[in-house]
């Protein structure tokens, strides 16, 4: 039973290569964060090796040895998948997968299968592969072993050699519709009421996130302390601004989520300006944000979106952090907000 949800073209078409025995040697799994491209190489790794009929059963011993990263034919490497030595603790953050890590895929993958039917090795985050880690993989891609199977797993196709993006078949996930994913909170995981709205508008159409943060509440609280620090800031002096972005300067990852959440607000913002509240994102705050939209002006507001926008795209293409985010309070309008600039948090009761 496949696990992946609404992907249902991808799986005719894993479908029907599973039955024809026509499946390529490597894909490239392209999404947003938590659309579900880590579920489908699974369900792909579990029908390859499903010891039933009707692959993947979910049930078999294989297909529960692969869910529980167990099996022995199944290796997951990437930047939140580090296999640590032990006796050794990590000692820095791992910022992108090292040419080691993809010589022990090469190593491994000339082996044949010591438990199941196949061998599939799942990159996940490829983006992140180091220049000489890309160019080793692309001797495997070339050559390809018999009975493995490569999974490239990407936000941003972008940022891979195009020599490794032309010798995978490229498999693009698409976000569910908002409504989809909030049907599939209420009915199958029992989020109810304007949670189940908010969380479903916030996910933008990746469901994976929307089951995580309804689970832990982490999420939303980190939303709304991000938020609320950003409400001073539009009357803030330059000296509290820059103070303020210097804490994220050392961290790129969280400076591109902080930058993501501004956004969503800003476009927000101009939606309510152009009176179109019922595509906003954050529902639970309208009465902020219109008081925002009373506050500024279009291009105002247009034009720190774009600020944004070009910001996000520096960060990805290793900008220095600390001076993209003072470029970004240098351009932010300043204003002053009526009303107390609050944002409410929904949690579980």
């Amino acid at each position: 039973m496949w696990r992946t949800i609404g992907q249902s073209s991808i799986l005719a078409l894993f479908g029907n290569g599973l039955r024809t025995g026509n499946l390529a040697h490597a894909y490239l799994f392209v999404g947003p964060p938590h659309v579900g491209k880590t579920t489908l190489a699974l369900d792909l790794a579990q029908a390859l090796n499903c010891q039933e009929s009707n692959q993947p059963c979910g049930k078999c011993q294989s297909c529960l040895r692969i869910v529980n990263g167990k099996h022995a034919d199944v290796t997951i490497i990437g930047l939140n998948h580090n296999s640590h030595k032990k006796g050794q603790a990590e000692t820095r953050t791992q910022t992108e997968i090292s040419i080691d890590e993809i010589r022990g895929i090469q190593r491994n993958a000339s082996l044949p299968p010591f438990e199941g039917k196949c061998k599939v090795f799942i990159i996940d985050g490829a983006e992140y592969l180091s220049l000489e880690a890309a160019n080793c993989l692309l001797k495997i891609l070339e050559e390809p072993p018999p009975r493995v199977i490569l999974l490239l797993l990407a936000a941003d196709e972008a940022r891979l050699l195009p020599t490794v993006v032309s010798r995978c078949q490229l498999v693009e996930l698409k976000p569910m519709s908002i409504v989809e994913v909030e049907k599939m909170l209420v009915n199958s995981h029992g989020v109810t009421g304007d949670k189940s709205r908010l969380l479903s508008r916030l996910s933008e159409g990746c469901l994976g996130w929307a089951l995580m943060a309804s689970i832990d509440d982490i999420h939303l609280q980190q939303r709304t302390q991000r938020l609320s620090a950003l409400h001073p800031l539009l009357k803030a002096s330059w000296e509290e601004r820059f103070n303020y972005v210097a804490q994220f300067e050392s961290d790129r990852k969280l400076a591109q989520e902080l930058i993501k959440l501004w956004l969503t607000w800003w476009r927000d913002i101009m939606l309510v300006k152009c009176d179109c509240q019922e595509s906003i994102i954050n529902v639970d705050s309208l009465p902020v944000i219109e008081e925002w939209a009373k506050a500024l002006n279009l291009i105002e507001i247009n034009d720190f979106i774009g600020c944004l926008q070009t910001s996000l795209d520096q960060i990805s293409l290793n900008a220095n952090v600390r001076l993209v985010l003072e470029v970004i309070m240098l351009n932010m309008p300043k204003k002053e907000i009526v009303g107390h600039g609050t944002v409410s948090m929904l949690c579980n009761p």
